[in-house]
């Protein structure tokens, strides 16, 4: 079966952004990012770091790639049939991506999501060419039976045609990054590629990526990269101890309070973990956007602070890639406004020469 929707998968992407090639619909336009040299930090740190422009993914996040694959695994399961309806738990890109995948292959969508997301993002969610049905969440902790994932569960059970995508749990998301993102960047780097990290929130990419690479080349280091707020660092860090969480990130998506199945079949195989601070990621925003003409979200912000570490890890001549996972488009009413990032105690984490980006009050 993992056969069979490998090759569906590689039949709906298209190929690399220099191919001349047309694809088919939405689907076939996702993945094959191009692979993008980060020249002034790679400069700085005596390596070379590049990192995946997922943000060129046609919904705009490195999601729609999970979606893809979750939507066709369920269809070549035969869980959903033609005109059912897909329902998704989602912080925000997941749910942008279904909604496209579902229009462009003919499905409902109905959306849970917590009220705590930007709302360039929920408007998204929400638009009515894309879903029907999108419902706004009190943020509570997984275990809570009112948070938006059990909400979406229950809901979807409830229907005759339809499916949960649980996308933290279905490890068809992790696959869809071992059988797409882990063999491009293989083919883009010609295997010469001596780290990876990202950040995760399912767990799909770093383990399916992790997973292909490591396959690829046992030396490879593969890293996780977290935020405040998240238990994973600390988790790997001490052998595999769970502990509460505790503290928040203004980071969107990533993140966990637990080790979901999608990460459950990697996370024995990591090299380590990187705690990145709020202030890192914030300054790296700007940076990216002054010094490589990137306009990133916190996210990639933060995973490009995770390779610059694991870079000087690694040391001078080494290779490390990570996801650039959205644009900065969806969040730029906070990232880039004064008095949202000072209410955050984050105002002074700009670089003094670049506060002049910050032109939102």
């Amino acid at each position: 079966m993992l056969s069979v929707l490998r090759r569906a998968i590689v039949r709906q992407t298209r190929g690399f952004a220099t191919s001349n090639i047309a694809v088919d619909g939405f689907t076939g336009a996702v993945g094959n990012t191009p692979l993008i040299y980060l020249k002034t930090l790679s400069e700085q740190t005596g390596s070379k770091i590049y990192g995946k422009a997922e943000f060129q993914n046609p919904g705009g996040s490195i999601k729609d790639r999970a979606a893809v694959g979750i939507v066709l695994d369920a269809e070549q399961k035969g869980r959903i049939k033609p005109g059912g309806t897909v329902v998704e738990g989602t912080a925000g890109n997941t749910g942008i991506g279904l909604a496209h995948v579902c229009r462009a292959r003919g499905y409902k969508c109905v959306i849970f999501m917590p009220n705590t997301q930007v709302k360039a993002k929920r408007r998204l969610t929400f638009s009515a060419c894309l879903v029907p049905r999108c419902t706004q969440c009190p943020q509570f902790l997984t275990e809570n039976p009112l948070n938006y994932n059990h909400q979406a569960k229950e809901y979807a059970e409830k229907l005759e045609n339809g499916i949960w995508t649980d996308q933290f749990d279905n490890t068809a998301n992790a696959y869809a990054h071992y059988i797409s993102t882990g063999p491009e960047i293989w083919e883009q780097t010609k295997g010469d590629i001596d780290g990876f990290v990202c950040s995760t929130g399912t767990g799909g990419t770093l383990a399916g990526v992790g997973k292909y690479l490591k396959e690829k080349n046992a030396k490879t280091q593969i890293w996780l990269a977290d935020p405040p707020g998240s238990v994973l660092y600390k988790y790997i860090s001490s052998g595999g101890k769970l502990v509460e969480r505790g503290g928040s990130s203004i980071t969107e998506g990533i993140g966990q309070g637990r080790v979901t199945n999608n990460l459950g079949v990697f996370i024995n195989d990591l090299s380590g973990a990187l705690h990145i601070p709020d202030e890192k990621s914030i300054s790296m925003v700007y940076q990216l956007l002054d010094s490589e003409g990137l306009y990133l979200g916190a996210s990639s912000a933060l995973n490009v602070v995770a390779a610059v570490e694991l870079a000087q890890k690694l040391g001078k001549g080494s290779k490390v890639v990570t996801v650039l996972c959205d644009g900065a488009y969806r969040y730029q009413s906070r990232l880039f406004s004064k008095k949202w990032l000072e209410s955050k105690g984050l105002g002074d984490a700009i670089p003094e020469s670049l506060r002049k980006y910050a032109v939102l009050e």
